[in-house]
């Protein structure tokens, strides 16, 4: 496997993540009313397509979640900015979701908690606390790597969606034989240390392998997406 690896960051080495699309007037009804609006400015605005698109970067939501420290109405801003990101114009239920989770009324403990926890680097504790109507996996586990800001030595929370589900499962990875369970937090737990050791190993950050697990899609031997001009 680590050689299939190997020729996979090669073969995707100049590939970089662009920052993710989104349409504030999409989701501007959905945030107004909580007072949650003032997120839409986040990012930077497009310079081609629709008129009043922004472009906002993971870059971005380290910024704000250095801003917001500790703050219970910056966590929550910054959550709602995880969740632009990861929707930007080509999931439609974002809003929507976004929507019902800023009506939970768990929402500033969960959000707390799970900062807390993953910060004192129990991913799997995180993993068992997030419950939020509206949000699965997908993106709470992307609200654990942006809220994560140990030191680059650490395990660091990673994001665990479906397209890096089908490149581990393209490589034969398998999270439940990995971690001996089909419990989803322990899962979570595995798939983080295991990256990290893949990614020392290969001499790349964990993060840069998860994006080229996302970028890739599953298609491990193919052509990278970059050289035909993916995104």
């Amino acid at each position: 496997m680590m050689e299939q690896l190997q020729k996979l960051v090669d073969r995707c080495r100049d590939c970089r993540q662009e920052p993710v699309r989104f349409r504030p007037s999409t989701w501007h009804p959905r945030l107004e009313p909580y007072g949650a609006a003032h997120v839409l400015d986040a990012g930077v605005e497009c310079v081609s397509g629709p008129s009043g698109d922004r472009l906002i970067s993971r870059g971005d939501l380290v910024d704000l979640r250095d801003r917001v420290g500790d703050d219970p109405d910056g966590l929550r801003d910054l959550f709602v900015a995880v969740m632009i990101w990861g929707s930007g114009t080509t999931n439609g239920r974002g809003p929507r979701y976004t929507e019902a989770t800023l009506l939970d009324a768990r929402m500033r403990v969960v959000l707390r908690t799970t900062r807390q926890a993953v910060r004192s680097g129990d991913l799997s504790g995180a993993y068992k606390q997030f419950v939020l109507d509206g949000v699965g996996r997908s993106f709470f586990t992307k609200w654990f790597a942006a809220v994560d800001d140990r030191d680059a030595d650490c395990d660091r929370a990673l994001i665990l969606d479906a397209r890096v589900f089908h490149s581990l499962n393209a490589l034969k990875w398998f999270s439940w034989e990995a971690a001996g369970t089909r419990r989803w937090p322990t899962r979570y737990a595995t798939y983080v240390s295991t990256m990290h050791g893949w990614a020392s190993s290969l001499g790349v950050t964990a993060d840069r392998l998860e994006w080229l697990f996302f970028h890739l899609n599953g298609h491990m031997d193919g052509p990278c997406p970059c050289a035909s001009g993916g995104d």
